[in-house]
C-alpha cells in the first residue's frame, strides 16, 4: 500500500504525519513554530520534512502534501496572501521543492480537512458535501459533483466572511461587523457570553484561561448555568443562521462541523438541527445532514496526504 506524508502547518505547530492510502496515520512528529516570518517557517518545514523522509518507505511514498493557512495559488503552491502569517505573495510551494526530489503538493488547511472528511470521514460516499470548523475563526470546504471547489482565485470555501448581523453584530477580525465568523466560532460563543455579562452580575463564567472558556460555557450549559444558557441561546441561533444560508449556497448531501466546539457532539447538533431547518426555504426539509466530522486534528495531515496520493496541486 502507498504512504504519504502530510504536513499540517498551524500558528504554533506544525505537524508531518506518514498516511497510507486508507486513511489510516502510521506515525507523526511535531515541530513548534514560534516565529511566524517567512523564512523561519520554511527552514522548520524543511527539517520536519526531512525528519519524516528519513522514516518512510520510499519505494512506495506518493509525496508530500502540505497544509497551510492562507490564499495559495493552485500551480505553483505559493501563498498569495495569509492573515495568519501576514505573508504576501511569497513562493512557498517552490521553495519547498527546491529542498526535495520527491513529489510536493501544497493546499489551503482547511481545503486538506475538506478533502480528508470527504475521503475518509463524515462525507463518505457522498458527491456533495460541504466541511465547517468551529475554532478561532471559522473555516472549510466544499465538495461538489465530488470535486474540490477552489473558486477564480482559490477564494472558494471561505464560509467565516459572509455576513449574518451586519447591523447589530460584533466585530470581526476582518473589520466587517457580524460575520459568521465573528458570530458562531468558538470565540463568537465567549463574545455572546461577554456581551450577557452586565445581566448575570457575579456569574463566573468567563473567569479563568481564555483558550478553555468556550468549553467551560458548554459544560456550564449542560449543568444548567443560566448565563451560559442565555450565552448558548444566541450562539446556536447565529451558527444555524450560517448553516442555512450554506445549504441555500451549496445545497449539500452532509454539513461536517468540526473544530472545537464540535466536540459538544450530539448536544451542539441537536441544538441547530430544527432551527436550520426552520430557516431553509430552498430545498425540502431534511435535504442537507448535519454530522460531527470524525478525523479530529487529524484531518488536515490526512487531506494533505490525499492530495499526494490524488497528484493534484489544485488548493
Amino acid at each position: 500500500m502507498r504512504t504519504a506524508i502530510g504536513i499540517d502547518l498551524g500558528g504554533t505547530h506544525a505537524t508531518a504525519a506518514t498516511i497510507r492510502e486508507d486513511g489510516s496515520v502510521e506515525r507523526k512528529d511535531e515541530v513548534d513554530i514560534d516565529d511566524r516570518s517567512f523564512e523561519v517557517v520554511v527552514g522548520a518545514l524543511v527539517q520536519l520534512m526531512r525528519r519524516a523522509l528519513d522514516r518512510a518507505d520510499g519505494a512506495n511514498l506518493a509525496g508530500i502534501g502540505v497544509g497551510s493557512p492562507g490564499n495559495i495559488d493552485p500551480h505553483s503552491g505559493d501563498v498569495l496572501q495569509s492573515q495568519n502569517f501576514l505573508w504576501e505573495d511569497v513562493p512557498f510551494g517552490k521553495r519547498l521543492r527546491e529542498a526535495f526530489d520527491v513529489p510536493i503538493f501544497v493546499a489551503n488547511d482547511a481545503r486538506c480537512a475538506t478533502l480528508a472528511e470527504f475521503t475518509y470521514g463524515a462525507g463518505r460516499n457522498t458527491k456533495n458535501f460541504a466541511l465547517l470548523t468551529l475554532g478561532t475563526g471559522i473555516g472549510g470546504g466544499i465538495i461538489l459533483d465530488g470535486e474540490m471547489l477552489i473558486g477564480n482565485r482559490a477564494g472558494a470555501g471561505e464560509f467565516g466572511h459572509h455576513q449574518i448581523r451586519a447591523t447589530d453584530g460584533f466585530v470581526c477580525g476582518c473589520g466587517k461587523r457580524g460575520c459568521f465568523e465573528a458570530q458562531a466560532s468558538a470565540t463568537g460563543l465567549v463574545r455572546h457570553a461577554r456581551a450577557l455579562e452586565p445581566h448575570y452580575r457575579g456569574s463566573s463564567l468567563l473567569d479563568g484561561d481564555e483558550r478553555s472558556v468556550s468549553r467551560n460555557i458548554v459544560r456550564a450549559v449542560q449543568a444548567g448555568d443560566p448565563h451560559a444558557a442565555a450565552a448558548w441561546e444566541a450562539y446556536t441561533a447565529d451558527l444555524a443562521s450560517g448553516l442555512a444560508n450554506i445549504i441555500s449556497f451549496v445545497n449539500p448531501e452532509v454539513i461536517a462541523i468540526g473544530g472545537g466546539v464540535s466536540n459538544a457532539g450530539d448536544f451542539l447538533l441537536d441544538a441547530v438541527r430544527d432551527r436550520v431547518e426552520q430557516l431553509n426555504v430552498t430545498v425540502p426539509h431534511g435535504t442537507t445532514k448535519l454530522l460531527a466530522a470524525r478525523l479530529g486534528n487529524d484531518a488536515g495531515a490526512i487531506g494533505a496526504a490525499t492530495f499526494a496520493f490524488r497528484g493534484d496541486r489544485a488548493a
